[in-house]
């Protein structure tokens, strides 16, 4: 190789390693943003994926931020709400960077975005649940209480370019030293309201109990009422088929009448006195024979 073609192919090369080196492009994925800044000052903010060119390096320098949803999870902390119960919180942010030279300008990496998310939610989350008693976090105002939060943060955090979509509690938790005394204070609640729930169950079962027994009492007068009427209506139709049936033939009646006494007077066990002239005994009696005609 001849002189000549050495030195071209060495400012080829020269020229590709400084190439290489200055790097005059960049490539942005569909994840991606960059911010180009000339000698130091910003000049523009690329958003679209692809292949960018720029001026070499130093003098253009394109700065990447992600543009995807990120999450900051937060170390457990504790917060006193406003029954002076303390509480300790597990919470994440969902965030994204909306202004990368806003961004830039004021946070630069997203580790320190993130220390900046955290001092400004977990505030905000001191202050909002410090408004509200414990059993309203752990129950019934969580979602709004969180809201409040997100939206709070969210406009604090537009001064770092930040957008916070979304700031929840995964955990609450009592301190370790406050669970069992809070545990039994619950259960003496619960005891007061069960007892109180068997007091007013007592109460209404002998209210039941009371105007059951008025029922009752009311349906067995009516029933004795009516039976007696029916008694006497019995006795009263019976009265009058004795009286008929004696009419038709009193002698027979008075037989009748005769053997059902005996019935139920004469037994072996029985001892009666009684004269011979005693009409009880007329029917016992042999009738005389009529005396013979000479």
């Amino acid at each position: 190789m001849s002189r000549k073609w050495l030195i071209r192919l060495i400012v080829v090369l020269v020229i590709i390693a400084v190439i290489v080196i200055t790097r005059p492009w960049y490539i942005l994925d569909e994840t991606e943003q960059a911010v180009i800044l000339q000698l130091g000052k910003p000049i523009a903010t690329v958003k679209e994926s692809g292949l960018h060119f720029k001026l070499p390096y130093p003098i253009q320098v394109a700065y990447k931020f992600d543009k995807r949803l990120l999450e900051y999870d937060s170390p457990p902390e504790e917060v006193i709400t406003e029954d002076k119960k303390t509480m300790v919180i597990d919470y994440y942010a969902r965030w994204r960077i909306v202004d990368p030279l806003l961004f830039l300008q004021t946070v630069v990496s997203e580790a320190r975005a993130m220390v900046r998310i955290d001092d400004i939610a977990y505030s905000e989350l001191r202050t909002e649940i410090g408004k509200v008693e414990l059993i309203d976090v752990v129950f019934k105002e969580r979602g709004q209480i969180m809201e409040e939060v997100t939206a709070k943060t969210n406009l604090k955090a537009q001064d770092f370019g930040v957008e916070v979509v979304d700031v929840r509690i995964k955990r609450a938790d009592l301190p370790p030293q406050n669970e069992e005394a809070v545990f039994q204070r619950m259960q003496t609640e619960r005891e007061q309201q069960a007892q109180q729930y068997r007091s007013e169950g007592k109460e209404e079962a002998t209210k039941i109990q009371a105007a059951a027994d008025r029922e009752k009492a009311l349906i067995l007068a009516e029933a004795r009422r009516e039976a007696q009427v029916i008694r006497g209506e019995g006795e009263a139709e019976a009265l009058r088929i004795y009286a008929e049936a004696y009419n038709q033939d009193p002698e027979f009646f008075a037989f009748l009448r005769t053997m059902e006494m005996y019935e139920k007077s004469f037994s072996e066990k029985d001892t009666l006195i009684l004269t011979p002239e005693s009409e009880i005994l007329n029917y016992l009696k042999t009738p005389k024979q009529p005396a013979a005609q000479d």
